[in-house]
This record gives C-alpha cells, sequence and structure tokens, in this order.
C-alpha cells in the first residue's frame, strides 16, 4: 500500500522548509521546533470539563501533572489513563500533548492524568521511567483525592511515551502493583540497539528520522548502558505473562512498526489480550496531524473508545 497522499504531501512540504533538522540542534532549540509543530498541525481548541495542574513529589523532585476531566463526568469515581508524551526522551511536555490529552478525556469519558517526567539529557536513563513509575503509584495512593477509581487506571503513551507506558505495566507486574487494568502503546519504542526491517525501509523521509531516533538515543542513554535492559527495551523482557491487555497502534512506514508488531505478537503469545490498530499507509505519530489529516482525529477516537472498553466502561 503506497503513503497516504496527504501525509506524503505534507513531508514534502517539510522537506523543502529551509533550516537545520532536529538531530542538528542542541536540546532546547529541538524543544522549541517541537512545540512549533504541534502548534501548527495538533489538534486545537478542545474543550473539556475541567482541566486542573498538580505537583507531586518524584524521585528527582516535583513532578507536574495535569489532570483532565471529562464534560459531564457525574460525581462518581473515574477511570484513568496515566499518560506519557511522546518525543525520544528529550523534546516534548504537558503544552505539546494537551490537544491530544483532551481528545482522549472526552472521547473515552474518563479522566486522563498526564505526566512531566524528566527529560534528558539533563536527566538520562532511567529517569524518565523512575518518575513514570512514581506517578502510577501515587495517582493510585490518592486516588480518592483525585476523584479516580484506582482499580481502573490505564497507562499510555506515544513513541517514547508508549515504552514508557509498556515499562511501567512490566515493573508493576512484577511488582505485583500498582495494579494497571489496561495499556495504551502508541507506536511504541521497544528496543534500542537492534535493527529491524522497518528501520532500514523507512530510515529517512517519513516524520521520524533515523538520525533523530540514533540523536534521541544518544542524549537519552548513559554510555556502557545494556541496551537488552528491559526498563529501557521492553521488548527484551523475559516473562509477557498477566501483564495488562493492550491496545497497540501501528504506522506502516514507521521505522518503529517492526518493534512495536513484535511486542504486541510477544504479549498475544503470552495470553493477553492485544487489538493492533496497524495503520498501513500512514507513519509515525501521524495522530499528531490533525489539521492535515482527517484520519488522525478518528485513530484517537477509537484508541480512547478502546481504553474505554479496557476499563469495563461501554
Amino acid at each position: 500500500m503506497p503513503l497516504d497522499p496527504l501525509v506524503k504531501n505534507f513531508l514534502d512540504q517539510m522537506a523543502v522548509l529551509p533550516g537545520p533538522k532536529v538531530f542538528e540542534l542542541p536540546p532546547e532549540q529541538a524543544r522549541a521546533m517541537f512545540v512549533a509543530l504541534m502548534q501548527l498541525i495538533g489538534p486545537k481548541d478542545v474543550p473539556v470539563g475541567k482541566v486542573e495542574n498538580l505537583t507531586m513529589p518524584g524521585p528527582g523532585g516535583d513532578i507536574r501533572l495535569r489532570a483532565y476531566t471529562p464534560v459531564a463526568a457525574g460525581g462518581e469515581p473515574l477511570p484513568t489513563l496515566v499518560y506519557f508524551h511522546g518525543g525520544g526522551f528529550v523534546v516534548g511536555d504537558l503544552e505539546t500533548h494537551d490537544g491530544l490529552c483532551r481528545q482522549f478525556a472526552n472521547e473515552g469519558g474518563y479522566c486522563v492524568i498526564a505526566v512531566d517526567y524528566r527529560l534528558a539529557p539533563e536527566h538520562k536513563f532511567p529517569a524518565a521511567l523512575d518518575d513514570a513509575i512514581a506517578a502510577v503509584q501515587w495517582i493510585e495512593t490518592h486516588a480518592s483525592d483525585l476523584g479516580v477509581d484506582a482499580n481502573r487506571i490505564a497507562v499510555g503513551g506515544d513513541s517514547a511515551g508508549g515504552a514508557l507506558a509498556a515499562a511501567v505495566a512490566q515493573r508493576a507486574s512484577e511488582k505485583g502493583g500498582p495494579k494497571i487494568a489496561f495499556q495504551l502503546l502508541l507506536f511504541p519504542v521497544t528496543q534500542a540497539g537492534r535493527e529491524t526491517a522497518s528501520r532500514r525501509e523507512f530510515a529517512l523521509g517519513y516524520f521520524l528520522d533515523r538520525p533523530t531516533l540514533d540523536w534521541f538515543f544518544g542524549h537519552y542513554i548513559p554510555p556502557g548502558t545494556d541496551t537488552a535492559d528491559a526498563r529501557l527495551s521492553p521488548l527484551s523482557a523475559k516473562d509477557f505473562a498477566g501483564l495488562p491487555p493492550a491496545y497497540v497502534m501501528l504506522g506502516g512506514f514507521d521505522p518503529l512498526h517492526d518493534e512495536g508488531l513484535d511486542y504486541a505478537q510477544k504479549l498475544r503469545d503470552a495470553g493477553v489480550t492485544v487489538d493492533i490498530a496497524d495503520y498501513a499507509d500512514l507513519v509515525h505519530c501521524f495522530i499528531y496531524m490533525q489539521t492535515v489529516l482527517p484520519q488522525a482525529h478518528d485513530a484517537v477516537v477509537k484508541a480512547a473508545k478502546a481504553v474505554r472498553e479496557g476499563l469495563g466502561g461501554h
């Protein structure tokens, strides 16, 4: 199947823009470029019932959270999606993914709590994961104060955030808590340091370039780190049995496609219920492209509903 023509046109326009690429910039400038990109193409003016900025103590200092309550939520404790933004562990924040989190809350009818975990290179692996684990534990502990149902917590994220969600689910399963009911893995990074056919085939020109991926890993992974560590490469985990049901979204022209599919298959082989949404003609994190691609919003709606069903809603 060929690349979607709307995406191809967008990528062609991006390719001729003057200026440096992400991997040619220092992190601070790359973060500003990502903010500008998301302001250009991301979802706009999404109303929700309530947005609340929170702070919790974390392993490396306070962690900022943002809680989204859907319209007409009622007074009962809400099922909740704890969301980790994408951005290669280096870029992205609460603002870049604000529109997406609003959509998940409204379309799913549950609370979304976004986590502003520490970024590299200032905070290298495993800082982001340590923050992600701490956030889920804190949300479960303070569920009644937050108005959320401690028995219906999902974890989710896109790209690097998908890696964090997968790794959090694995750690929680190993340790017997916190209890995670569902995982939403959108274009997840599931391994570092291993080649795949999709990484080779879609190395350049398909939204996430291989040099950018290497730049992200170079900032995030300390020298001498074992890239097979499951906290870094969830695909390397020894045991997938007992992990929460999952919704895995993939893009056919994504360099991360094959490792995402491999992860979904390992879950299935271990008896975990997995719904794979493989968009064969689209690219990495196409859900960002809501001003240029109608399918982007539709894909978010389907994913939001899958999480709702996974958390016991209808």
